[in-house]
């Protein structure tokens, strides 16, 4: 039996790229997964794959920028299976774009969803992880957190944030609530993030770097999976995760 059997997760973002791999990842480690993000349709079909009777994926159709939203979405869990154990802040856009072009209104986006997203989601199970003094928080950060690259001056604000974030709830929740963070970061990762970029000029780098070998959704929810499975007296703090061929 694993560590994980009958744990109950909430993963964000879900419908696509890492976070539905880590929903199917932690579902095959024995984890009840409930399912959030704002495409029902593909969550519906998402929780077939996982679980065709029902018992095990729960969609949770969830704006992670709107509060009242989340917090039926945990409510919904927590009716259905009980306390959330892992919470998966995945949910994440990335519309880079050089500053002096001014998309003011993807700027604005990526603040909702990458900043607030992660705090009101966040807010809706601390409670519930207070109470039992257990818990785990993944807040899925990336490179970007720790590199500022041109075109990515707001998506990288946003993801230092993340790692700041994360830092701070560690010092604060770890060593006497018993309460688990762990931020990773990945570095170039196929998946849709990519297709929000509406700035042509940095569209047409980043098409080219899709054609290398870069990493999959499927290696970063293997990591998740890794962090969350340790004892509780292991809490693994950060995962860098690099394609082999990427020197920086």
């Amino acid at each position: 039996m694993s560590i994980l059997t009958d744990k109950i997760a909430l993963v964000t973002g879900a419908s696509s790229g890492i976070g539905e791999a880590t929903a199917k990842a932690l579902a095959e480690a024995g984890v009840k997964v409930a399912l959030a993000a704002r495409r029902t349709d593909r969550l519906k079909k998402l929780a077939a794959e996982i679980s065709p009777d029902g018992s095990r994926a729960l969609v949770c159709p969830t704006d992670v920028t709107c509060r009242a939203q989340v917090a039926a979405a945990v409510h919904a869990v927590q009716t259905q299976w009980g306390a959330i154990d892992i919470l998966v802040n995945n949910a994440g856009i990335m519309p880079l774009s050089f500053i002096r072009n001014l998309h003011v209104d993807e700027w604005d986006r990526m603040v909702e969803v990458n900043i607030r997203g992660v705090l009101n989601c966040t807010a809706a199970v601390l409670p519930q992880m207070l109470k039992r003094k257990a818990g785990h928080i993944v807040n899925v950060s990336s490179l970007a957190g720790r590199r500022v690259f041109a075109a990515g001056s707001v998506y990288c604000g946003t993801k230092y944030f993340v790692n700041a974030f994360s830092e701070g709830l560690r010092l604060e929740l770890s060593p006497k609530d018993n309460i688990r963070v762990t931020i990773i970061e990945p570095a170039l990762t196929r998946s849709e993030l990519t297709q929000t970029i509406t700035d042509r000029q940095v569209a047409e780098s980043f098409a080219n770097l899709q054609k290398l070998k870069i990493l999959n959704s499927e290696d970063i929810a293997s990591a998740i999976v890794y962090a969350v499975s340790q004892p509780p007296h292991v809490n693994v703090n950060e995962v860098l995760i690099r394609p082999t061929a990427q020197e920086s």
